[in-house]
């Protein structure tokens, strides 16, 4: 490990992208435990269920990222997807640390979720030895949750359903989690979030088919994934069809598609549990 002081600027730059690769071959080496936890995540979620991420300091706040980003991403219900942190909400700007010493700290605010057996709970904890998470998913698994550890160092057995071992190592900067193993960390809730809700239907292909025309942005780009679906489509007819679908991307995509009206197209799309690559006929064409 470089002294990071006697390096040139650019020698600096280059060990911290070095240091990132590290950090994806850690989350690449647990593939195999973050995939079997979406894969019990998912039904959870098609039942009603929530994911619950939870964490202090930068675990915390990468948690409380990732589920800020699912409702505008996937269209999801923000309830979906929550996140709590030690300290609460003046903890994403200021420093909380103190808090993440009470293994009971997070009892009250899982007692407002009324949190029961179809939710999924995600402690994340860099050097899995926070008293504020372990004691967390301590309660987690007596309401019934499904629970899963996030840690980046082996520190012992945990009494989990799913733990995913991340091996980041020391840090360039000594201690400091916010950078090798927050960026593994961050890799890790896309890969959750985002595998869940591909299988979930708000995903086709690689596009984001779910989202819905709520600005200038948003609708911009909604016309360009729509004409994608359907090339014939000039954008002023795509613009007309997304306004007869109040908006609904996937609803309009199924429409053009299947040459139905947007009735019709919620309609087989409720029937293949929102997945739109199941709708038979639907894309033929190979899309």
């Amino acid at each position: 490990m470089p002294s990071i002081d006697a390096l040139a600027t650019c020698e600096f730059v280059e060990c911290m992208a070095d240091e990132a690769a590290v950090a994806s071959k850690a989350v690449r080496a647990c593939s195999g435990q973050i995939a079997a936890f979406i894969d019990a995540l998912v039904p959870r979620m098609r039942n009603g269920g929530r994911l619950i991420y939870f964490g202090a300091g930068t675990s915390g706040r990468l948690g409380v990222l990732d589920a800020s980003e699912c409702p505008p991403t996937f269209q999801s219900d923000p309830e979906q997807v929550q996140a709590l942190i030690a300290g609460g909400d003046a903890a994403l700007r200021r420093s909380s640390e103190h808090r993440e010493d009470d293994p009971a700290g997070a009892h009250e605010a899982m007692a407002e979720l009324d949190l029961g057996p179809l939710d999924s709970v995600v402690g994340i904890a860099a050097g899995g030895t926070t008293p504020w998470v372990l004691g967390g998913m301590e309660h987690a698994r007596s309401l019934g949750c499904l629970v899963c550890f996030i840690r980046c160092a082996d520190a012992g057995p945990v009494d989990v359903d799913h733990l995913i071992d991340l091996q980041t190592g020391p840090e360039l900067l000594t201690g400091s989690t916010r950078m090798k193993a927050g960026t593994a960390t961050k890799i890790v809730l896309n890969a959750i979030t985002t595998g869940a809700f591909t299988a979930l239907g708000k995903v086709h292909r690689n596009r984001m088919i779910d989202l819905r025309a709520t600005n200038e942005k948003l609708h911009d780009r909604a016309i360009r994934i729509l004409q994608s679906y359907a090339p014939s489509l000039g954008r002023e007819e795509a613009d007309v069809l997304l306004d007869e679908c109040d908006g609904e991307l996937k609803t309009a995509i199924v429409s053009a598609c299947n040459g139905t009206d947007p009735a019709s197209a919620r309609e087989a799309i409720a029937a293949a549990s929102g997945r739109i690559g199941d709708i038979p006929g639907c894309f033929e064409d190979g899309l």
